[in-house]
């Protein structure tokens, strides 16, 4: 026997029994309707429970499901906000427009309250499918003999994501430049038209990569409806639509949604890390050709698109910084957001207090090692336009703090040469330019405490030569080649730091930088790197890349995140008598050398910056200096040479 606790006017409960859960559920509904037929929608100040209309086509009646407790909010609460009219809390958002169905409504109906989160969906409707990067993705169970080909089984895809439904909400509504990094189905999406708070037009172009020059790309329109629910869950909901100003796109076939959305449900944490299940369901029409003869098209395009699941799970986990969302998103464009926004968000996250405190200071020294193990997931660098934009007060402390190290004064480059030609000029080919400091962010003063960065601005070491080398076997050791920029470096007395570059192939290519200073400071940082033993090294060289101009797949494959070289892929480490070498091999890295297939292709296209710098972990290494930074700009393969290397003396 199941007893319902229900919550009537002036503070009065009734309590009744059933047989069992499901006739629980179904008083509950039929109590929950009734009082939303005499509750009066009230919009007072400071009151915490708003209804939002639909303002055409929306349902008069409520759909969306409540929980029995009240998880948000205190009993002192209830106490002294408790109305004294017929009112109970209910679901933000009304309900979707009559055109959507809510799929998520089947697993209401089935399941137990207190279980539903637990449960992905009913064994009678569903059947496990598969399971692929850690989901498990069902198919729906069609009660009928024959299903046309053009019309698609529902598919779905469930996993458990480690992080809040705020923030996996805020990231499934964006559809700016942050899809990419999760979605490997999205292409491009954009605002249509937005009919209220919580209902939208939205075209989005697919990127499925199936058989690509013989298969049309798809797009959608479609309705976008969302809500959250009063135990925290969020559903969004989509269903295709015909808008005036979305009609059919040139190169591009229209796809036709029936049903399709997410389920984000909290679950119970674990370790003191969120979690929570998210359910991604889509049933398409991909339309064209290949759906009706193909069958295998329709499954790998749902299958592609029901993957970002993973995507979301893999974000978050690489994440360990995360700005809390508003606990209601509001819709913004889809297509950007406001620029003024960012720059105020920048310039408050930049910040910097007073001054660190004891308890502050132990606690950053207590954090030390944990920041040097996560470091190679440092925030991606901000566009050149908003540096320029945000002088902050973080920069100003940079500039009164008297760093550690700081350049000599410059070094004559008439007497260095190599083999790839320096040229200042914007348009310029084949060539290189030393690259302005400022168009790099690191790890400020205060970044123990506030994890502020600031422009990098002067570099510790000169870039006096690059060579671009190519032979049949991997270049090591560039470095002993006589007449080169470290060996000429070493003649008068300077000190040198070369990075050599490898790109593996079926002709090897080279890189090389020569960095050059006139001496390192004894116990700075960067003496401490050139003396260390490569265990140091490792976990220290750190190389921020940057591609200011290219294709679209060649800056989303680089990025712009900073990276600890010595923890992504192979560095050997020659240290000569007057000079230091790094040998760094892009091939010992599946993924960055999978990363290189696509810009080798497109080398000649490409403007490509490269910072280096020794990472700062602690209070006293902080800020971080660049060692230098380089451009080099649409680079010939034809241009590299054969080096002659003297005999390896090791």
């Amino acid at each position: 026997m199941v007893v319902l606790h229900s919550l009537l006017p002036y503070r009065h409960y009734q309590i009744m029994a059933a047989f069992n859960i499901q006739e629980v559920l179904i008083w509950k509904e039929k109590i929950e309707s009734v009082i939303d037929q005499h509750q009066e929608p009230q919009i007072a100040n400071g009151n915490k429970y708003v209804s939002f209309e639909y303002k055409s086509g929306m349902d008069n009646g409520r759909t969306a499901s409540s929980s029995d407790h009240e998880c948000q909010f205190s009993a002192q609460e209830d106490e002294v906000d408790a109305p004294s009219s017929l009112l109970r809390r209910t679901t933000i958002g009304n309900g979707p427009p009559d055109s959507i169905f809510d799929w998520t409504q089947e697993c209401d109906s089935e399941l137990a309250n207190h279980n539903a989160n637990n449960q992905a969906f009913s064994g009678k409707h569903w059947r496990l499918l598969q399971c692929q990067n850690g989901l498990r993705i069902f198919e729906e169970l069609v009660e009928v003999d024959y299903l046309p080909r053009s019309c698609s089984r529902a598919m779905k895809a469930v996993g458990v994501v480690e992080a809040t439904c705020e923030e996996i909400f805020g990231l499934v509504m964006s559809m700016d430049g942050t899809r990419f990094e999760w979605d490997c189905s999205f292409q491009y999406g954009s605002l249509v038209e937005e009919v209220d708070g919580h209902t939208a037009i939205i075209y989005h172009r697919l990127q499925l990569d199936w058989f690509p020059l013989f298969v049309w790309p798809r797009d959608l329109c479609y309705v976008r409806y969302w809500r959250r629910n009063d135990d925290g869950s969020y559903v969004v909901l989509f269903r295709s639509r015909e808008h005036e100003n979305c009609g059919q796109q040139p190169g591009y076939v229209r796809a036709h949604v029936e049903s399709g959305g997410f389920n984000i449900s909290p679950l119970k944490s674990r370790n003191g890390k969120p979690r929570t299940q998210v359910q991604h369901l889509m049933q398409v029409d991909l339309k064209g050709w290949g759906v009706g003869y193909v069958s295998s098209f329709q499954q790998h395009c749902l299958l592609q698109m029901l993957n970002s699941v993973a995507g979301l799970r893999e974000w978050f986990a690489q994440i360990d910084e995360r700005g809390a969302p508003s606990r209601i998103p509001v819709m913004v464009n889809m297509a950007s957001s406001s620029v003024s926004s960012v720059k105020t968000q920048k310039i408050d996250e930049l910040s910097v207090p007073p001054g660190p405190s004891l308890d502050q200071t132990n606690a950053a020294s207590r954090n030390s090692v944990m920041m040097d193990e996560y470091s190679d997931e440092d925030e991606e660098q901000m566009p050149e336009a908003e540096q320029e934009a945000c002088p902050t007060k973080s920069d100003n402390d940079a500039k009164r703090t008297a760093p550690k190290e700081e350049p000599f004064e410059k070094i004559g480059l008439s007497c260095f040469s190599g083999n790839l030609r320096r040229d200042d000029h914007d348009n310029s080919r084949d060539c290189w330019r030393i690259s302005d400091g400022n168009n790099f962010r690191v790890r400020s003063k205060h970044f123990c405490f506030n994890k502020t960065k600031i422009p990098a601005g002067k570099h510790l070491m000169d870039l006096v030569a690059v060579d671009w080398f190519k032979d049949t076997k991997r270049m090591d050791h560039v470095a002993r080649r006589h007449g080169c920029a470290a060996q000429v470096a070493s003649e008068k007395g300077l000190f040198s730091l070369v990075f050599n570059v490898q790109v593996p192939g079926s002709t090897h290519y080279s890189m090389v930088f020569y960095f050059v200073t006139r001496e390192l400071v004894p116990g700075s940082l960067l003496h401490r790197f050139v003396e260390g033993d490569d265990e140091f090294r490792n976990s220290r060289l750190k190389l921020i890349p940057s591609v200011p101009k290219g294709s679209w797949i060649v800056r989303q494959s680089v990025g712009s995140t900073p990276c600890l070289l010595g923890k992504a892929v192979d560095c050997n480490y020659i240290r000569g008598p007057k000079y230091l070498e790094v040998d760094i091999d892009i091939g010992s890295s599946t993924v960055a050398n999978g990363v290189l297939g696509l810009v080798i292709g497109v080398i000649t296209t490409l403007v490509v910056d490269m910072a280096f710098l020794v990472q700062a972990n602690t209070t006293d290494e902080l800020p971080e200096r660049l060692i230098g930074a380089v451009r080099v700009s649409h680079i010939e393969l034809s241009s590299a040479i054969v080096p002659k290397l003297d005999a390896d003396p090791s």
